[in-house]
C-alpha cells in the first residue's frame, strides 16, 4: 500500500482526499499545512505527496521547494485554485511533477497518481539493493544473503531512507 501525503488547509477537503485515497487502496496521512507536512515526512515514508498551494504558515511552493532542495525525490502534485499559465510555471520550475486545478475530478486525480507512481517505478520496484544487501518496503525486510530480518518501522524508514538517497 501506497503512503500519500495530502498537504491541504481546507479540513473538508481533507476529509474527501482521505475517503478517495482510502476507496482506492492508497494510505492517506493529512497535513493543515507545509511545515506540518515536513514533520510528517520526518516521521513517516511517503512515496507521492499532494500539495495545495494557497496555505498558511507554509504555501505548497515554499515546501515544494524546500522538499527538491533536501533531496526530497518523491512525487508532488499541486491540487490548486491557482489556474494562470504563470502559477503552473512556478509550480514545475520549483519541482512539482503534475499540477490539476480545482474543482478536481477524482477519477482523473487517482489517474494522476497511479502514473506519476508508475513513473517513479514505485510500482513494480519496492526494493533497495546496496552490494549483498535487499531491503524490501513492503515486508520491512532487510535480506543479506541466507540471512532475514524485520525491522521495526521507524529504523526500517531510516535505513530505507539513507540507502535511498546515496552522499547526502
Amino acid at each position: 500500500m501506497f503512503n500519500i501525503l495530502v498537504v491541504e488547509d481546507d479540513p473538508k477537503l481533507c476529509s474527501i482526499y482521505s475517503t478517495i485515497l482510502k476507496m482506492n487502496r492508497y494510505h492517506p496521512f493529512i497535513a493543515c499545512n507545509g511545515q506540518a507536512a515536513l514533520e510528517i515526512l520526518d516521521k513517516e515514508y511517503i512515496d507521492l505527496l499532494i500539495t495545495d498551494i494557497m496555505m498558511p504558515d507554509m504555501d505548497g511552493y515554499e515546501l515544494t521547494r524546500i522538499l527538491r532542495e533536501h533531496g526530497y525525490g518523491m512525487p508532488i502534485l499541486m491540487v490548486t485554485a491557482k489556474e494562470s499559465f504563470h502559477d503552473k510555471k512556478k509550480g514545475f520550475l520549483l519541482g512539482t511533477d503534475d499540477y490539476m486545478v480545482k474543482p478536481v475530478n477524482w477519477d482523473e486525480m487517482i489517474l494522476r497518481i497511479g502514473a506519476l507512481l508508475r513513473r517513479a517505478s514505485m510500482v513494480n520496484e519496492r526494493k533497495i539493493t546496496c552490494g549483498s544487501t535487499i531491503l524490501d518496503l513492503d515486508s520491512l525486510t532487510v535480506i543479506q544473503g541466507e540471512s532475514v530480518a524485520v525491522l521495526p518501522l521507524k529504523e526500517f524508514n531510516l535505513l530505507y531512507k539513507l540507502l535511498a538517497n546515496p552522499n547526502k
